[in-house]
């Protein structure tokens, strides 16, 4: 006998974003269910540089309402996960030979203040200089200037697993090594035919989300109807673990190579450095750093914190889905967007992007889609008020976690 589901809401992809929208759909009082093929947070969202933040330096490109909206997702972020999210904080060292000026970076900052709602955590400030041979060995010869500002850290893999807790508590049914076959368009919505360890067996929806990252494509065009583009591009996102400590916070530097920002982070006694962008053409379930990034972060590392060798712990990589263009990948924007079958009532959702520490404003702009076609429902609860349980583990706490 073959196995039913039926649901209103099923969400594809179980990383932080289809994690977010179940909660957000679950919330707004409708029937959800949500469809991963391996384990939650196993794709992208466990290979992220673990940053909360609202974007410093996509003011440069003029993504003013990203960084705005960034900012306001990291501050309740703040307030709803005290465990999981902590502020950090940061480090911008300005040389003879960086790119940025010392005026440019306090505009900057600056105007970072006042997006973030001139709050204790906008605030920044010039680094005195007997203050800068404490900075964990950082580089000091031709240093004109640092300047120290806020923003957040996580664990992300645990980030995303506190969401589907969240989602689950508040009805939400989950399903893990589950992979979608295929979706057929039907009077109703659409019926998803499924795999899992038992088997083949079918669900039954009024909606569709499809939130499955660098795969988002692949997956729209297992269900009927569905609208997709070609016209994104995967960038290679790769990071090291090395056997430095850093105990002041996190470095964000200026790789001398090309001029781009890759930051030195604490994790535990470690750090974290990331990250690169680079063009990915291989598909999605293919991603590793290739030696080259990993020379590249070692230079960026070794540039600033001279005489050092770090032993290399670790070396991962995940996938950005970003518009297809002749410009940089970091000079492109970063605006997550959606594709709807139907603008008025949407029963088919693709999610293209996605940021991790804007997953609820994402989630919020998709439950907005679905209401056209679902309907509102009485007793909706606010996701910027619901907090999330769990606690980052000791060993990613330590000297890195900074309290203000």
């Amino acid at each position: 006998m073959s196995r039913q589901v039926n649901t209103e809401v099923a969400v594809i992809g179980g990383g932080v974003q289809g994690a977010g929208i179940a909660q957000a759909a679950a919330a707004a009082g409708y029937k959800v269910c949500i469809f991963e093929r391996d384990q939650w947070a196993s794709g992208t969202s466990r290979r992220s540089s673990k940053l909360i933040h609202g974007g410093l330096r996509y003011l440069e490109t003029g993504q003013f309402s990203l960084v705005y909206h960034s900012l306001r997702e990291r501050a309740q972020l703040l307030r709803n996960a005290p465990e999981l999210v902590r502020p950090v904080r940061f480090y911008i060292p300005i040389y003879r030979d960086t790119g940025r000026r010392p005026w440019q970076i306090r505009a900057g900052l600056t105007l970072y203040f006042f997006l973030s709602g001139c709050g204790p955590l906008g605030r920044f400030r010039k680094v005195p200089k007997a203050e800068w041979q404490g900075l964990d060995g950082l580089n000091t010869e031709g240093l004109q200037a640092v300047f120290q500002y806020w923003d957040g850290q996580t664990d992300d893999q645990l980030l995303t697993e506190a969401v589907v807790r969240s989602a689950q508590a508040l009805g939400a049914e989950t399903f893990t090594n589950t992979e979608l076959i295929k979706g057929r368009k039907t009077e109703q919505g659409y019926r998803l035919e499924l795999r899992d360890a038992e088997g083949v067996f079918h669900c039954d929806c009024r909606s569709v989300v499809n939130a499955t990252g660098p795969w988002v494509n692949d997956t729209a065009k297992r269900i009927d109807g569905t609208r997709f583009t070609e016209q994104i591009e995967l960038v290679r996102g790769s990071h090291i673990l090395v056997d430095k400590a850093l105990t002041k916070g996190v470095f964000y530097m200026e790789a001398p190579e090309d001029g781009r920002a890759v930051f030195a982070m604490p994790w535990g006694e470690h750090s974290l450095v990331g990250t690169t962008e680079m063009l990915h053409e291989e598909g999605p379930d293919s991603v590793l750093p290739t030696e080259k990034e990993i020379v590249y972060l070692q230079n960026t590392l070794a540039h600033y914190f001279p005489g050092e060798q770090p032993v290399l712990l670790n070396a991962w990589a995940g996938l950005r889905v970003l518009p297809k263009s002749s410009a940089s990948a970091n000079k492109r924007l970063r605006d997550t967007f959606l594709l709807c079958d139907d603008d008025s009532q949407p029963a088919a959702v693709s999610v293209y992007g996605g940021k991790l520490t804007a997953y609820r404003h994402t989630a919020e702009r998709v439950v907005a889609q679905l209401v056209a076609r679902l309907g509102k429902r009485s007793g909706a609860l606010d996701t910027r008020k619901l907090k999330l349980e769990g606690a980052l583990p000791s060993a990613t706490r330590g000297a890195s976690e900074t309290r203000m």
